[in-house]
């Protein structure tokens, strides 16, 4: 089902296409992440501009982002690939979005344990509603980010490439 070349990759290759994918996953992200930042400022009448949240926000587009790549190594996610694009997508954002829940929880547990608290005062501090409700935005970003990359990886990344950045073809006429 994947058009994908079976050709051996050299070191310099494989960094090189690591590396792309690391800065569009991280690009993706950072739109959205530096999106729902300004809407937060908006939302908190926040006007000056605070460039520390933007500089979080890239920042946690490039973790989350080396996240996703490391899970794709481990091939977290694959269950449904063989069933219809929507279902594997829908699955991975689910299974990569807990991934990231359980990263940014572990997190807060560091966090904490850094600044002196007991670990039982570092689970009790931890707000979890508002990891909750991270993790329902990154499941719902991640969604067209593995719609994407699951049609990438079922049609060839070459033809998909093609699709998005390039012209269409001129239908054929019978004259």
């Amino acid at each position: 089902m994947t058009a994908e070349h079976s050709e051996p990759k050299s070191v310099k290759q494989k960094v090189a296409h690591e590396f792309e994918e690391l800065a569009i996953i991280s690009g993706y992200l950072a739109f959205f992440f530096c999106a729902l930042a300004t809407y937060s400022m908006l939302l908190l009448k926040e006007f000056h501009i605070s460039y520390f949240v933007y500089g979080m926000a890239l920042l946690n587009a490039l973790i989350i982002a080396k996240v996703i790549l490391i899970g794709e190594a481990l091939h977290a996610g694959r269950r449904f690939e063989g069933k219809a694009l929507f279902y594997s997508a829908l699955w991975k954002a689910l299974v990569f979005g807990l991934l990231v829940f359980a990263f940014h929880l572990v997190e807060e547990l560091i966090k904490h344990l850094v600044h002196g608290q007991a670990i039982a005062g570092a689970f009790h501090d931890i707000q979890v509603d508002e990891l909750l409700a991270r993790a329902v935005v990154i499941f719902c970003t991640f969604i067209p980010l593995f719609a994407y990359r699951e049609l990438r990886r079922i049609i060839g990344e070459d033809s998909f490439r093609a699709l998005l950045f390039r012209p269409p073809a001129a239908p054929k006429s019978n004259s």
